[in-house]
């Protein structure tokens, strides 16, 4: 079994490794190093958390502990694709670097420019960036790097999602070509590939396992949540979250939450502190300040809950995390790979469960293509509390109220009369053409309806034609009557 003894690091090094409590190198540590100390350029694809950070850390600073920075001159320089990386990876280097006099700086987004020229004037072994910063310093006249002997590239993948690949080339044009490249990733896109072929020169290949693959540490589920209606959608797939949570009990020490957009992280985050959890939240928009004070609570074991967009996907090495929960399928099927890498990290175990709405399972056929398996299937925690079906426009399946349309039916009266007319015009005899006998009554004779069933007849029997049903008995007496009576 090879030891971190074995791969002839820096003895200052090996004492910081030794007092951090590792003996052993993971596999792509193992693989990684030593053709780094060699002065090679290496390629390191390997999923997450397998402990690629150290693989460029430890060999950078046993090569950097000779020599001496100079101004606005950095000796190497590490590109990561956000802050909370960024700031991770400058953690490592102070653990590391403890028994070494090397200085470092830290150039991320959300932190005063002044207090990062200081640093940058004073001179640094180590510069650890975010592409947007660096070349904001460079811009302004800040910084140089034609003394560049190092460069490392960190979450390669990462950098493509985020649109960072034209900046990466043009930094990688203003470092000496002499430079030393380490390229680390967790899978390897075409884009990926021609940038490698074109910076690299004969790199090490060191690929310790598949390209996006899940540690077989981590138990995976979804649940397949499909709503009552439209406009209940997010309260009951939030229910569907707490239940999950619920339903773990002690064995959920901490976990973090992912959604897709910022807007649900703050949401979500909002709601499972209203129900009494203990939850914060953390994307980009945050102050930088709050989202490193957040950060330090869960590290910590002060906060229980990150509520997370991808923002925290990458890089953020929380040993202890237990569960992730995927609030939303994400778009890119290679994000779920890091998401739930965040738990089940250094050889633990960890449990990842995701909520899957119907306009989601696309992207989970991604996700299984690109895994190669199934993602086996979670009953829905809260379905035996679902409320029955019932008549009422609330159990409705869709979200609006059914509309009152006019009835096409005759009233029941007309319908009636109708039926009557009909029943007159088809089976009624015909009424004799004879004039009806005069008598002295107050009421007069009723016209009859001839036998066409068109119109009215006279007194004299002679049709009237155009007056319709309703026309008043008088009208249809003749003159002589009407003198008579």
């Amino acid at each position: 079994m090879t030891k971190f003894s074995d791969l002839n690091l820096n003895p200052k090094v090996l004492k910081a490794i030794e007092e951090a409590g590792y003996e052993e190198p993971t596999p792509i540590q193992a693989g990684a190093i030593p053709p780094a100390l060699e002065g090679r350029d290496v390629l390191g694809i390997a999923q997450t958390g397998t402990g690629k950070t150290a693989s460029f850390t430890l060999p950078m600073l046993s090569l950097l502990a000779r020599g001496r920075a100079r101004a606005r001159m950095p000796r190497s320089l590490v590109l990561c694709p956000t802050r909370e990386l960024a700031a991770q990876v400058a953690e490592n280097f102070d653990t590391y670097s403890k028994h070494l006099k090397l200085t470092k700086a830290l150039l991320i987004g959300g932190v005063s420019f002044k207090e990062q020229d200081k640093l940058i004037d004073k001179g640094v072994d180590v510069l650890i960036a975010t592409p947007g910063r660096l070349l904001d310093h460079f811009e302004r006249g800040k910084l140089l790097l034609t003394g560049v002997q190092i460069m490392v590239v960190d979450e390669a993948d990462r950098m493509l999602d985020m649109g960072f690949i034209p900046d990466i080339e043009r930094i990688f044009s203003l470092t000496p070509f002499t430079r030393q490249t380490f390229f680390f990733s967790a899978t390897m896109a075409p884009e990926i590939e021609r940038i490698t072929n074109t910076f690299l020169q004969a790199p090490e290949r060191i690929e310790v396992a598949r390209q996006a693959t899940a540690s077989e540490t981590i138990e995976q589920g979804v649940v397949m949540f499909k709503p009552s209606r439209r406009d209940r959608a997010d309260s009951e797939k939030r229910k569907v979250l707490r239940a999950l949570i619920d339903a773990e009990g002690d064995k959920c020490t901490n976990a973090i939450v992912f959604c897709n957009r910022k807007v649900d992280v703050d949401i979500c985050a909002k709601s499972l502190r209203k129900y009494g959890y203990d939850a914060a939240p953390i994307h980009g928009d945050l102050d930088q300040s709050q989202r490193t004070r957040t950060l330090d609570s869960f590290r910590n074991g002060e906060l229980k809950i990150l509520v997370a967009s991808d923002v925290a996907a990458r890089g953020l090495d929380v040993p202890s995390v237990s569960h992730v929960f995927n609030y939303d399928v994400p778009g890119h099927a290679e994000d779920y790979v890091h998401r739930i890498g965040r738990t089940g990290r250094a050889g633990r175990d960890g449990k990842a469960m995701m909520i899957c709405a119907p306009r989601d399972e696309k992207n989970l056929e991604d996700i299984e293509r690109l895994i190669q398996k199934e993602v086996p299937r979670l009953d829905n925690p809260v379905k035996g509390a679902a409320p029955q079906p019932d008549t009422t426009d609330e159990a409705r399946g869709d979200d609006k109220p059914p509309r009152k349309t006019r009835s096409r039916r005759k009233p029941k009266t007309d319908e009636a009369a109708a039926q009557t007319v009909e029943a007159t015009d088809n089976n009624a005899p015909a009424a004799p053409d004879t004039k009806p006998a005069e008598d002295n009554s107050s009421s007069k004779p009723r016209p009859r309806r001839s036998s066409g069933g068109r119109g009215r007849s006279d007194a004299g029997g002679k049709p009237v034609v155009g007056m319709g049903d309703h026309m008043p008995s008088f009208i249809a007496l003749s003159f002589d009557e009407r003198r008579t009576g």
